[in-house]
Protein backbone atom coordinates (compact mmCIF):
# COMPACT_ATOMS: atom_id res chain seq x y z
CA UNK A 1 0.00 0.00 0.00
CA UNK A 2 1.04 3.59 -1.38
CA UNK A 3 2.29 5.68 1.71
CA UNK A 4 2.90 9.43 1.98
CA UNK A 5 3.94 10.53 5.37
CA UNK A 6 4.55 14.39 5.94
CA UNK A 7 6.68 15.42 9.23
CA UNK A 8 8.10 18.83 10.37
CA UNK A 9 4.55 20.79 11.04
CA UNK A 10 4.41 22.31 14.79
CA UNK A 11 4.39 25.66 16.07
CA UNK A 12 6.37 28.46 15.36
CA UNK A 13 6.62 32.19 15.99
CA UNK A 14 5.82 34.66 12.82
CA UNK A 15 9.59 35.54 10.67
CA UNK A 16 10.74 32.03 11.74
CA UNK A 17 11.09 28.50 9.74
CA UNK A 18 10.30 25.15 9.12
CA UNK A 19 10.71 22.67 6.87
CA UNK A 20 8.72 19.56 5.87
CA UNK A 21 9.20 16.44 4.85
CA UNK A 22 7.16 14.26 2.83
CA UNK A 23 8.29 10.47 2.87
CA UNK A 24 6.91 7.96 -0.03
CA UNK A 25 6.99 4.55 -0.02
CA UNK A 26 5.28 1.68 -2.29
CA UNK A 27 5.90 3.96 -5.44
CA UNK A 28 8.65 4.44 -7.86
CA UNK A 29 8.62 7.80 -6.32
CA UNK A 30 10.88 9.19 -9.42
CA UNK A 31 7.78 8.62 -11.64
CA UNK A 32 5.58 10.99 -9.95
CA UNK A 33 5.28 14.57 -9.86
CA UNK A 34 5.45 16.02 -6.46
CA UNK A 35 3.49 18.83 -5.15
CA UNK A 36 2.44 20.56 -1.46
CA UNK A 37 -0.89 21.74 -0.38
CA UNK A 38 -2.32 23.29 2.30
CA UNK A 39 -5.85 23.92 3.84
CA UNK A 40 -6.64 26.47 6.45
CA UNK A 41 -9.08 26.70 9.02
CA UNK A 42 -12.71 26.97 6.61
CA UNK A 43 -10.66 27.64 3.81
CA UNK A 44 -10.19 25.14 0.22
CA UNK A 45 -7.49 23.31 -0.37
CA UNK A 46 -4.84 25.44 -2.22
CA UNK A 47 -1.50 24.13 -4.06
CA UNK A 48 1.21 25.47 -2.57
CA UNK A 49 4.40 24.48 -4.76
CA UNK A 50 5.00 21.60 -7.13
CA UNK A 51 8.42 19.94 -8.54
CA UNK A 52 8.61 17.93 -11.00
CA UNK A 53 10.09 14.35 -11.64
CA UNK A 54 13.19 15.42 -12.00
CA UNK A 55 13.44 18.02 -9.88
CA UNK A 56 14.41 20.93 -12.06
CA UNK A 57 11.20 22.42 -12.49
CA UNK A 58 9.43 24.20 -9.08
CA UNK A 59 6.94 25.91 -8.91
CA UNK A 60 5.25 28.45 -6.45
CA UNK A 61 2.30 29.82 -5.81
CA UNK A 62 1.81 33.94 -5.77
CA UNK A 63 1.34 34.02 -1.98
CA UNK A 64 5.08 31.80 -0.82
CA UNK A 65 6.96 32.94 -3.47
CA UNK A 66 10.08 34.56 -2.38
CA UNK A 67 9.64 32.28 0.63
CA UNK A 68 9.17 28.79 0.12
CA UNK A 69 11.33 26.20 -1.63
CA UNK A 70 10.29 22.93 -2.92
CA UNK A 71 13.11 20.24 -3.57
CA UNK A 72 13.19 16.15 -3.55
CA UNK A 73 15.45 13.40 -3.07
CA UNK A 74 15.03 10.76 -5.34
CA UNK A 75 17.15 8.61 -3.64
CA UNK A 76 15.21 8.92 -0.35
CA UNK A 77 12.03 8.90 -1.89
CA UNK A 78 11.74 12.49 -0.23
CA UNK A 79 10.33 15.75 -1.01
CA UNK A 80 10.46 18.67 1.45
CA UNK A 81 9.21 22.16 1.53
CA UNK A 82 11.64 25.25 3.26
CA UNK A 83 9.50 27.71 4.47
CA UNK A 84 11.36 31.32 5.15
CA UNK A 85 9.62 34.25 6.79
CA UNK A 86 6.16 32.33 8.04
CA UNK A 87 3.28 34.88 8.92
CA UNK A 88 0.01 33.97 10.30
CA UNK A 89 -1.51 33.28 6.89
CA UNK A 90 0.61 30.59 6.59
CA UNK A 91 -1.04 28.54 9.25
CA UNK A 92 -2.54 25.31 7.77
CA UNK A 93 -2.62 21.71 7.63
CA UNK A 94 0.40 20.90 4.86
CA UNK A 95 -0.55 17.71 2.37
CA UNK A 96 1.83 16.00 0.54
CA UNK A 97 0.15 15.05 -3.24
CA UNK A 98 2.36 12.80 -5.77
CA UNK A 99 0.46 12.39 -9.45
CA UNK A 100 1.89 9.55 -11.44
CA UNK A 101 3.21 11.75 -15.01
CA UNK A 102 2.17 8.94 -17.40
CA UNK A 103 -1.62 8.74 -16.35
CA UNK A 104 -2.41 11.36 -13.48
CA UNK A 105 -2.84 8.39 -10.50
CA UNK A 106 -2.44 10.32 -6.98
CA UNK A 107 -1.75 10.02 -3.95
CA UNK A 108 -2.53 11.90 -0.27
CA UNK A 109 -1.08 11.81 2.57
CA UNK A 110 -2.51 12.90 5.56
CA UNK A 111 -0.98 16.27 6.23
CA UNK A 112 0.80 18.26 9.17
CA UNK A 113 -0.27 20.81 10.92
CA UNK A 114 2.13 24.29 10.94
CA UNK A 115 0.93 27.10 12.94
CA UNK A 116 2.24 30.42 13.43
CA UNK A 117 1.69 32.33 16.20
CA UNK A 118 3.51 34.34 18.67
Amino acid sequence: QVQLVESGGGLVQPGGSLRLSCAASRLTFSNYIMTWYRQAPGKERERVAGISTAGDMPNYADSVKGRFTISRDNAKNTVYLQMNSLNPEDTAVYYCNARRYADNLVYWGKGTLVTVSS
